[in-house]
């Protein structure tokens, strides 16, 4: 019978010596990840996260007592800023205690955090488990006691999937099999079910981080062309008619007081509250629109309050702390030490520029109106907690960046 287990052959000396220098490298490496995620937070950009959720519930109070006043059960005028305000708290926590974990331990939640979102979002569209307000069907939750949008974690999952992924491709980023078609894959299946719900500022938050993580990650020009002008073009036909879908809000963008009693009620009275703020702003507290004229003026027309009430001056200095946060966001990105941590900060930053951008267009009326709330001042408790949660995220790979040149 022939032999059937062989006798292992023993290790030569050098094979041992190479052995043991692998595992030695491991294990300093190992070490040098635990003491680079000890160092310092970014404090820049940790102050300037607290000073903006500290100025959005300031403003948050000043511009929902009146509402929470009248429509809610007890007449409580307290009772959205003391929700907002244990949220804040929650969230606060929750960055600081994220910042303090080695980033490269969020790998392990990037796929899982993906196939969650996508059943949330499946399961927003089953009839007696989503709810739906004005017309949109975007919520889960117990009733009024806890609600909260699936697409806000789907925003979470789409940064720490595609970081991850795109992470270990490298070169392989640069062709369609490796580099397009999985990303595509992804983001077409959430863009589906968002627009069912239907859900349109989510989608293109998605779509424009993803497509932001792939450009960095190294996907070729040509794409980025391509993908720009399927944009354009899909703007230019329902600008024109050719695509019927939106034609209201689009003939309200274009001149909100042709029906301003009707369809162009809020973005003419957005306008209406912006233009009495004047320069210097009417004072804190003293807007005359959030009595019930203005609508969501305590969540996605909280600008326009701010605007009234702080003037032209006032919301000129709160878009410039956004603007601060985000040029740190990158800043730090271009510091981090590896890909994974860039492509977070990147994927992170992006999100909150592009939905403060978005936001501020729609009140302003830049933009065509669509439900988009303004990071840290919206109402909104568990989208506050979750943003802090990813300022978490920047904060922890802030602790392993390359060390800048003095001088």
């Amino acid at each position: 019978m022939a032999q059937q287990t062989r006798s292992r052959r023993p290790m030569s000396r050098e094979e041992m010596l190479a052995r043991q220098e692998r595992q030695r490298l491991r294990k300093e490496k190992e070490q040098e990840s635990r003491e680079l995620a000890r160092g310092p937070i970014d404090l820049p950009f940790c102050l300037l996260v607290l000073l903006l959720t500290a100025i959005g519930l300031v403003m948050l109070l000043s511009a929902s007592f009146p509402s929470a006043y009248y429509e809610t059960k007890n007449n409580d005028p307290m009772y959205y800023f003391t929700r907002q305000g244990v949220f804040a708290i929650m969230g606060v926590a929750a960055m600081f205690f994220i910042g303090k974990i080695n980033y490269q331990r969020f790998r392990a939640f990037a796929k899982p955090l993906l196939f969650i979102a996508i059943i949330l979002l499946a399961l927003v569209l089953v009839p007696g488990i989503g709810q739906t307000r004005n017309n949109a069907t975007r919520w889960i939750g117990v009733g009024e006691l806890f609600t909260f949008q699936p697409s806000e974690i789907a925003k979470l999952a789409v940064v720490l999937y595609f970081s991850d992924s795109i992470s270990k491709k490298k070169d392989k980023m640069r062709t369609t099999r490796y580099g397009i078609l999985p990303y595509l894959f992804w983001m077409c299946v959430m863009a589906v079910l968002m627009m069912l719900e239907p859900h349109l500022s989510g989608t293109v938050l998605i779509l424009g981080t993803g497509a932001a993580l792939m450009l960095v990650g190294g996907i070729r020009w040509a794409w980025v062309g391509a993908a720009l002008g399927f944009v354009g073009g899909v703007a230019a036909l329902m600008l024109t008619g050719v695509i019927k879908y939106g034609q209201s809000r689009i003939a309200m963008w274009q001149n909100p007081f042709i029906d301003p009693r009707g369809e162009g009620y809020q973005l003419s009275q957005s306008l209406i509250s912006i233009g009495s703020g004047g320069l210097l702003g009417v004072g804190l507290g003293k807007s005359r629109q959030k009595f019930l004229y203005l609508p969501e003026e305590h969540n996605d027309f909280i600008f326009a309050i701010i605007c009234e009430e702080l003037g032209l001056i006032g919301a000129t200095i709160i878009m410039l702390l956004f603007a601060a946060l985000i040029l740190r966001g990158y800043w730090i990105a271009l510091h981090t030490r590896d890909r994974f941590g860039c492509l977070l900060v990147v994927g992170v930053t992006t999100l909150i520029a592009m939905q403060t951008f978005l936001n501020i267009g729609v009140v302003t009326g830049l933009l065509p109106t669509t439900g988009i709330s303004l990071p840290f001042f919206s109402y909104g408790g568990t989208a506050l907690s979750i943003q802090l949660a990813e300022m978490g995220i920047v904060l922890s790979v802030s602790r392993q960046m390359k060390p800048t040149k003095a001088g």
